[in-house]
């Protein structure tokens, strides 16, 4: 029985998740992926912020399943705001169960605003930034509890980075709004991503688009600077060889001329040992 909870749990967090977001009253649609060829019995759980798992969909009107073969999509009509959750699609087949796609399910009521702002300047490794989370109240007057989600290039699925629980104090607070920040810090490469600002009020949780976040590795320019670093150096080697060339052509003049020179003094010594040797 233990082996199996850590099977179901290993399952949990490998499985994909994604963001579904809805407004009240309306419907939606999760749609769920398996093999086809399995005999399975597909179950419905879905985990709220403060729960934990629990069934709910059973005997229930607003929720419907369309199956076929690989596919088991479960529709939720007249979305409530309790709807809100991480619901996980879950394969029971011979005695083993196996968490399949899960998704992130985010009910939108009308009461509450929430607003992201892109970010106004390009940043740099090491440069620092703050994403700022603007919350737009109507009637509700409540603590909020604000959650940041990061979604990177290559990530399957958004994961929390940081979640300040119900403290209200890091709020800017205004007449019916409130601003919450979140510092970014010497920038890395690993820090690019679209950022997400959940806010719990009010009974209901709601997120905006996110704020996409970039960061210029300057790539461009260090290839300028490599490309003219290969050249000087091309034109510095090839002005060492020229020289070397005309200095080694210098000496072999001089050598020359020596030689002839040389030869020249011989040649008188010669003939004059030979005048030498006619007279005596």
């Amino acid at each position: 029985m233990f082996l199996n909870i850590l099977d179901l749990l290993t399952a949990a967090q490998s499985s994909p998740i994604h963001l579904v977001s809805a407004n009240v009253g309306h419907k939606v649609t999760l749609h769920y992926f398996h093999d086809g060829n399995m005999g399975i019995q597909l179950l419905g759980y879905k985990q709220t912020f403060d729960k934990t798992f629990y069934h709910e969909f059973k005997d229930n009107p607003r929720f419907s399943v369309q199956s076929g073969k690989g596919i088991d999509h479960q529709r939720i009509s007249d979305m409530q705001l309790s709807d809100s959750a991480t619901c996980y699609c879950v394969n029971a087949y011979n005695d083993m169960v196996h968490f399949e796609d899960g998704a992130i399910l985010i009910v939108k009521g009308t009461e509450i605003t929430v607003i992201q702002q892109p970010v106004s300047e390009s940043v740099q490794p090491g440069d620092s930034v703050t994403l700022n989370c603007t919350i737009h109240t109507e009637t509700c007057a409540g603590e909020h509890s604000v959650y940041w989600f990061r979604h990177g290039s290559g990530e399957s699925h958004p994961r929390i980075i940081y979640t300040n629980g119900d403290r209200s104090d890091q709020c800017e607070k205004s007449p019916k709004s409130c601003v919450y920040n979140l510092p970014k810090r010497n920038l890395s490469l690993a820090d690019p991503g679209i950022y997400y600002c959940a806010v719990v009020s009010c009974g209901e949780i709601l997120f905006e688009n996110g704020t996409k976040l970039d960061i210029e590795t300057g790539g461009t320019s260090y290839i300028f600077v490599y490309i003219y670093w290969i050249l000087y150096c091309v034109k510095l080697y090839t002005v060492q060889v020229v020289c070397i060339n005309k200095t080694y052509n210098a000496d072999s003049l001089h050598y020359v001329a020596l030689n002839l020179s040389n030869k020249k003094n011989r040649s008188r010594r010669q003939r004059s040992n030979m005048e030498e040797e006619s007279v005596f």
